[in-house]
């Protein structure tokens, strides 16, 4: 009896580990990364990729400035260099030029001593501090998930303070995706700001994939438009007041689809279309058959498939020529998404009356050297801010620079 059982306790002995040298289950595979989200490699190549701004900078000297192709009269020049990933611009009551962008945690402040230009570092530790406005006296800063003011900012350059938060908890989501701010000051005195979609293309939340205001007086915030996948551009018409704003189309449905887009708000609540419609024409494959394009708002004007267009001004100067007056001008950042790149310009959008779009013409380009190469510019724009004495600046992330466009016969 007991040899059995000390042949039983063996045979349980050799038999146990081969449960334990059973392979474990494989670890779910890493998801993809942001901009890879809902790519379809039967369409587009694998190789496309983002591209990254230089982070050191580019000095003014070695930029190839005789590369710019614009209309007769009109002339550029470097206003400034070493603004580390320059994006939203605004100005100052006494000329300071504030810059923020999406790559550091800080906003700077352009100011000019003994005839150069001096970068004074602002805030720090913000995250995507990319939205700024100014306003009697105030500077607001909008990042991922808040949105802040620095009082009577000019007299404190060299010691702004910690600021006060007008809003925070805009944003519900954390990831990679669209959640840098563009920021601009309605006539209504209420600030205007894009919440985007978490990623290239999902079922958005209420707040998301949206256009919002929010009184900096009292922090109460409204949704005024949805269906709008990611706007980084937004402006006031001068005279009928309607807010103008530029929309990322959808990525990965093909190499020329969909178009992106300059929208225009006639009421409040106004959808765009996102998820369910692309371009006002082109039902979404995977979430088209839950809505129609018969219900959204088409775009004012299709501007081209992955131009990226950004910041929108209405030019309202007197030093340009009379018939730019109440222009759009465009930033458009160019493409990474497709294989003949386009964009890396400034365009001009001619609006009649009625605010119908007649004419959608280049007005600065040159910053697209080889469509094919990698990476294919020199330089992107990012947002355009009109001067006092009607010339424009216009920002380049890529090199961390800002340029000035200026007129004479």
């Amino acid at each position: 009896m007991r040899f059995k059982l000390a042949l039983s306790v063996l045979a349980l002995t050799f038999t146990m580990p081969a449960f334990s040298q059973t392979p474990p289950a494989a670890a779910p595979a890493a998801p993809p990364p942001a901009w890879k989200q809902g790519m379809d490699n039967t369409k587009q190549p694998v190789t496309l990729h983002p591209f990254a701004p230089i982070m050191t900078g580019t000095e003014a000297k070695d930029l190839p400035l005789n590369k710019i192709k614009m209309a007769p009269g009109f002339h550029i020049e470097v206003w400034a260099d070493g603004v580390t990933s320059a994006r939203s611009m605004a100005r100052g009551d006494k000329g300071t030029i504030f810059v923020g962008n999406r790559n550091t945690k800080s906003v700077v402040a352009v100011v000019e001593k003994d005839g150069k230009k001096v970068v004074k570092t602002i805030t720090k530790d913000m995250i995507m501090p990319n939205g700024v406005v100014f306003s009697k006296g105030t500077l607001f800063v909008a990042e991922h998930d808040k949105i802040w003011r620095f009082d009577n900012i000019e007299a404190n350059l060299d010691n702004p303070g910690p600021g006060k938060i007008v809003v925070e908890g805009i944003d519900p989501t954390n990831g990679p995706g669209h959640n840098w701010k563009y920021l601009v000051m309605g006539p209504d005195g209420k600030l205007y700001f894009n919440i985007g979609s978490p990623e290239n293309i999902t079922m958005p939340l209420y707040n998301q994939a949206v256009i919002m205001r929010v009184d900096p007086a009292t922090g109460q915030m409204e949704r005024i438009a949805t269906g709008v996948r990611n706007s980084v551009g937004m402006a006031f018409h001068p005279v009928t007041k309607k807010l103008w704003f530029t929309e990322h189309g959808r990525d990965w449905l093909g190499e020329d689809i969909p178009n992106d887009e300059l929208n225009v708000l006639n009421k409040e609540g106004e959808n765009f279309g996102f998820p369910f419609c692309h371009q006002g024409d082109i039902a979404d494959p995977i979430y088209g058959k839950y809505d129609t394009c018969a219900h959204s708002t088409p775009p004012a004007l299709k501007l081209g498939a992955h131009v990226a267009p950004l910041a929108i001004q209405f030019y309202t100067g007197n030093m340009f020529p009379a018939e730019y007056k109440n222009n759009i001008l465009m930033a458009r950042h160019g493409s990474w998404n497709k294989s003949d790149k386009r964009g890396y310009d400034l365009m001009r959008v001619v609006l009649d009356a009625n605010g119908k779009v007649v004419k959608y013409e280049p007005f600065v380009t040159g910053f697209l050297t080889d469509d094919k190469a990698d990476p294919p510019m020199w330089g992107r724009p990012v947002d355009i801010l009109q001067m006092p004495d009607g010339s424009i600046l216009f920002s380049d992330d890529y090199n961390g620079v800002i340029y000035r466009v200026s007129y004479k016969k």
